[in-house]
């Protein structure tokens, strides 16, 4: 028997079109991990670990894949739009938990699509015409939500396509530097350098921007309501993802510092497009910058879809007001949530910078990922009646150490950015609730399905 049907036979049925299989949503977590993390962040990157770039983004992989292993656990055992925040309801029966959870995952998606218009309008852009940012991230941000109140199948399709263009400029990267390299230029030695000062602490620090190139991933516990089989080909598409894009990222590492010094590499907002004119061959500039700004829409694409069903199923859990779990009748998105996501991204586009939104991103997501690692090991008595993925308790209890290692590094910027987010989500959680919130529909809802089950 199909396991999402007996699954099915224990929970409400979702509102939402199930318009993707396992293909799309492999495409859908690469394409979103593949974005600006390689194509904005190498300079960054080399400015802190020098020349040996690879090893934090190999530590940060590690990092990523061992909380992957309680997502995989849980979006097959709870398939539904909220992800972390639907968790941490699940396993903590106290709302302001479960809020305060997808609040933070909701700010780390609307902050992380305002850096990655700030990406787009950088000197990627700057090939073509200069445009200030509050006029380019405004109008590139509304492109992004005209495309996302289209439905999640049309999301993810543009998103195969971004997928496809982005993933061929890292192979002509790849490709023209391994010419350069047989050609005599550049100087392979450079990648076993480590930064002239702070190592090996610079290379750990540096691991905590590298986290950020892979942080995508989490996004797909959010449309795991809008996947076909989801039980049974999420964990594939999550490792599957994982690994292809940690390779492209370590790749990439390599031939950047192979072809320039990071002093270099950390002085422009376009690191490959500088990495692609040093092998000297005759690529156009203009084509090269087109490429990665594919790749930073598609991430910002992706990660606005994540944020705004995260919203809706807030809405839905009586975490939000309900306003936000309005759907277009004849396209079944969220476009009350949508709207209003886009407009936050696009305020704070305006006014932040690519290295403290990253920053802060992270910060917020490590709260998120506390909470998930935590989750899956409170949660593991409950049966939810189906087969579903199980990670082993090591992995989860090693994944919770990383995150708190990592929290460590934060500046004090990122906490002051990131800590009066969560004070706002808080004012706004008992605001709701004294209103008439619906703060305890989850719990409700796990009551019922409980009854259920036993009368099956």
């Amino acid at each position: 028997m199909d396991h999402d049907v007996t699954m099915n036979q224990h929970t409400t049925p979702s509102r939402l079109r199930q318009g993707m299989g396992g293909g799309l949503l492999f495409a859908f977590i690469l394409g979103d991990v593949l974005g600006a993390g390689v194509y904005a962040l190498t300079g960054e990157l080399a400015a802190q670990a020098g020349g040996i770039t690879w090893l934090p983004i190999a530590i940060a992989l590690a990092m990523a894949l061992l909380t992957a292993g309680s997502y995989a656990e849980l979006v097959t055992k709870y398939p539904r739009a909220g992800g972390s925040a639907v968790f941490a309801q699940r396993a903590f029966r106290r709302p302001v938990i479960s809020f305060l959870v997808g609040f933070c995952m909701l700010c780390a998606g609307v902050v992380s699509v305002a850096g990655l218009a700030v990406a787009f309008s950088g000197d990627y852009l700057g090939t073509f015409f200069s445009v200030p940012v509050s006029v380019a991230a405004p109008v590139f941000l509304l492109m992004l939500a005209l495309i996302n109140l289209r439905g999640i199948k049309e999301s993810v399709r543009s998103n195969l396509v971004m997928t496809v263009i982005e993933v061929s400029g890292l192979v002509l990267v790849l490709v023209l530097v391994g010419l350069a390299l047989s050609d005599g230029q550049g100087e392979p030695g450079r990648v076993l350098e480590f930064p002239e000062t702070g190592a090996p602490w610079a290379v750990f620090g540096a691991a905590l921007l590298a986290f950020y190139s892979f942080v995508g991933f989490e996004t797909s516990a959010n449309v795991a309501e809008e996947v076909r089989g989801v039980t049974r080909v999420y964990p594939r598409a999550l490792f599957g993802a994982l690994a292809v894009a940690g390779i492209v990222y370590v790749l990439i590492a390599l031939a950047s510092s192979a072809m320039l010094p990071p002093e270099d590499l950390a002085g422009t907002s376009g690191p490959l497009l500088a990495v692609v004119t040093a092998t000297g061959y005759s690529i156009p500039g203009w084509a090269f910058s087109a490429v990665a700004l594919v790749a930073v829409a598609n991430g910002a694409l992706l990660t606005s879809v994540m944020s705004s069903r995260l919203t809706y199923g807030m809405a839905e859990e009586g975490l939000l007001p309900g306003v936000f779990g309005r759907l277009l009748p004849a396209r079944r998105t969220p476009w009350v949530a949508i709207l209003a996501t886009t407009a936050i991204s696009a305020l704070l586009a305006v006014v932040g910078s690519l290295a403290l939104l990253a920053e802060t991103v992270v910060l917020l997501l490590l709260f998120v990922f506390i909470s998930t690692n935590l989750a899956v090991l409170v949660l593991r008595g409950d049966k939810p009646g189906h087969d579903h993925f199980r990670v082993a308790t090591a992995v989860s209890v090693a994944a919770l150490v990383s995150c708190v290692a990592l929290l460590t590094q934060q500046s004090w910027q990122a906490w002051a950015l990131g800590g009066g987010l969560i004070v706002l989500g808080l004012v706004l959680h008992l605001l709701h609730r004294r209103v008439g919130g619906r703060g305890h529909r989850v719990d409700q809802s796990a009551d019922a399905e409980q009854t259920i089950r036993s009368r099956d």
